[in-house]
């Protein structure tokens, strides 16, 4: 057919030869092309498209039709012993009630019997292999020998589509029966797997990234460990800092000993840069504990047990409510954390502990300055008379060493040159009451700041210490382990209301309509498994 009739759509043509194309495009599939005997052959549109699909002729049979309407002083010998077209399947002729015969209403009988007759008399060698009864016992003899060899892959692809219907009405779920055992039921697993993702004993276990539990401990011990000790102890503190710690703490007379006011002013503000990454370290669990709602649980491989979040599909409404109380447990519990996080540096900065047993002693830094600086001296002291036992006696002291040397032997003070310099002391006021002059300190003063330098790290480090074991504990007790504990029974506190029931449990139109589809085509397979069964116990002729 290739002009549209009536009220026929315009590309007739194509839609017809779009769907003769969708089943005999199949390999199980066979291929019955029909072609008049008064036609030409070679512009067959039914073999046409037979060879398109089938081009080695190994399921298509070819029926002739009409060989009483040849003309006359022709016949179909040739096309029918296949010298013309050459099909594996063979090639049959068959002769049709005339248009006569159907307005007449000739008994089918009588037709087979003339059929019979003319193909006796016009095809005599050929009358027995030929005819309508012989292509009915060839047709059927074809499609049982063709399913018996399509037999086993038809019964694993009809096994893979079963499968594969039954996870999908797995799924969908079963209709609700008993709404207060289905909620109770979904809140229950919900908060099973919730908790077990956490624990780290969830039955599918993410391999492309870490999540839950895993990734806390990562917070905890990479990203907030390792902020916490690329922190340096004395960033941001000068020794020009210290030094006016030191003088305001000791007022209008001269220090005599290190003033511990100002050690404790210096390292509480340094113990205050501890908070900010301890908060950052809540608000990523938080996220986390956040993002765990968003995972998708998928079922244990080998089990159809229905994961809790496809039931949440099912129920959009259920999912957003159980979403949201989720939600409202973990934003109720971060500032409470944040509180108690920010109460342990709080804690820190009350008492500072100068008795610590990790503590280096102030005394012991005293007295380790003080000898590397007499050790210094001894050092040039030697050297000088080394050096005067060369020159000889007539040897000038003056001309031995520097002005400096003599200065430093002579317990001079020191001034703003050679090691000093790593001090920075030659900046210059900035609204603290320096002169404009070149910052000059005593070894006295040098000495002291000294002193507190290695006293703030050495306390430091202790806090920081303390802080990085603290914060990960309070962290599990006051926000993760709280959620993990409250969380089933928040969820039945909020949920389980009966006026809530109705809503809560309202089934999406799309899934009771992938439900209802995927028990039909169950029942479709199982029939078509039975068929097959009985199949192969048939013997075949």
């Amino acid at each position: 057919m290739t002009v549209p009739v009536g009220d026929q759509p315009p590309d007739i043509e194509v839609q017809v030869r779009d769907m003769i194309l969708s089943y005999i495009s199949s390999p199980s599939c066979l291929i019955l092309a029909v072609i008049a005997a008064n036609t030409d052959m070679a512009t067959s549109e039914a073999l046409k498209l037979a060879w398109d699909v089938d081009p080695e002729g190994r399921r298509t049979l070819v029926v002739i039709t009409k060989l009483d309407l040849m003309d006359a002083g022709t016949d179909a010998m040739d096309v029918l012993m296949g010298r013309v077209i050459p099909m594996k399947l063979g090639i049959i002729g068959v002769v049709n009630q005339s248009q006569h015969d159907i307005n007449t209403r000739k008994n089918i009988s009588d037709s087979l019997q003339d059929e019979q007759s003319f193909l006796q008399k016009k095809y005599p060698c050929l009358a027995n292999q030929n005819g309508t009864r012989f292509l009915a016992k060839t047709l059927n003899r074809l499609l049982m020998h063709h399913i018996r060899d399509c037999l086993p892959e038809l019964k694993t692809h009809v096994n893979v589509l079963t499968a594969q219907y039954q996870s999908v009405l797995q799924s969908c779920g079963q209709p609700v029966q008993d709404q207060n055992a289905t909620l109770l039921q979904i809140i229950t697993k919900f908060a099973t797997e919730y908790c077990s993702t956490i624990e780290g004993t969830a039955k599918n276990i993410e391999t492309s990234e870490l999540c839950g539990g895993a990734r806390m401990c990562y917070i905890f011990h990479e990203t907030f460990g390792r902020t916490l000790e690329s922190i340096d102890p004395l960033a941001g503190l000068t020794m020009l800092d210290i030094l006016t710690a030191i003088r305001n703490a000791t007022g209008p007379l001269p220090a005599l000993f290190v003033p511990e006011v100002s050690f404790e002013l210096l390292v509480k503000r340094q113990i205050k840069r501890l908070e900010e990454p301890s908060l950052c370290c809540v608000e990523l669990v938080h996220e986390e504990l956040q993002r765990i709602i968003q995972h998708s649980f998928l079922p244990e491989p080998k089990t159809d047990e229905l994961c809790p979040f496809q039931e949440l599909l099912r129920f959009p409404k259920l999912h957003e409510a159980i979403m949201e109380v989720v939600t409202s447990v973990l934003r109720k519990r971060l500032p409470i954390t944040n509180e108690m996080v920010h109460n342990l540096v709080a804690i820190e900065l009350a008492y500072i502990n100068t008795k610590h047993p990790d503590f280096v002693d102030m005394t012991l830094v005293s007295a380790s300055i003080s000898s590397n600086k007499l050790k210094k001296r001894g050092q040039c002291q030697v050297e000088l008379l080394h050096q005067g036992f060369e020159m000889g006696k007539g040897h000038k002291f003056s001309q031995c060493r520097s002005e400096r040397t003599r200065k430093e032997l002579r317990g001079g003070g020191i001034e703003d040159h050679g090691e000093d310099k790593e001090y920075g002391l030659g900046l210059r006021s900035r609204g603290r009451g320096w002169n404009d002059k070149r910052l000059k300190l005593s070894q006295r003063e040098q000495r002291y700041c000294e002193v507190i330098r290695r006293l703030i790290q050495s306390y430091f480090l202790i806090v920081r210490k303390n802080i990085q074991d603290s914060v990960p504990k309070t962290v599990m007790h006051f926000l993760v382990n709280y959620a993990k504990d409250h969380l089933q029974s928040e969820l039945v506190g909020q949920l389980y209301k009966t006026e809530l029931l109705d809503g809560l449990l309202t089934e999406s139109e799309d899934m009771a309509q992938q439900r209802n589809e995927a028990a039909s085509m169950l029942k479709t397979l199982q029939k078509a498994n039975q068929t097959i069964s009985e199949i192969r116990e048939i013997q075949l002729w």
